[in-house]
């Protein structure tokens, strides 16, 4: 099973870059693990938040494969601890699952169409917190 986790956004910011590199290393101790920040749209700052939601699904949806299962990051999903995380990890592992990809959204979210595709919805946490610090959360969780 490969680990994939994909961002929107800008390229990791130096003050988490290092623990997010330290994390996703100790994570292929166990698992391949792949970062991929996919760019915000062009125009970003002047599109409504719908029309830059479905052009951020865009590029994600065509970067999935039919098999891959999808886990989204999103205040309204299920909380894990991180027991129940790593039972879910392993289960995926038995399950065969080639690649299991975490997707944090774009700013204002995932477009109902990612939620839709999604195999599973995650909630970190009821706070809200800045994308480059879920990045972090998120390394060290997995």
């Amino acid at each position: 099973m490969k680990i994939q986790l994909w961002s929107i956004g800008k390229q990791h910011e130096q003050y988490v870059s290092a623990g997010i590199d330290d994390f996703t290393k100790r994570i292929g101790n166990y698992f391949p693990i792949s970062w991929n920040i996919f760019p915000a749209p062009k125009n970003a700052g002047v599109m409504t938040e719908q029309n830059l939601k479905k052009k951020e699904a865009h590029s994600i949806l065509k970067s999935l494969q039919d098999n891959d299962y999808l886990v989204v990051l999103d205040e309204r999903g299920k909380s894990l601890d991180s027991k129940k995380l790593a039972y879910f990890l392993q289960s995926r592992a038995n399950e065969s699952a080639q690649r299991v990809i975490f997707l944090i959204g774009g700013a204002y979210g995932s477009d109902p169409s990612i939620l839709r595709r999604a195999n599973f919805t995650w909630s970190l946490s009821a706070l809200t917190f800045p994308h480059q610090l879920v990045r972090l959360i998120l390394s060290e969780q997995v």
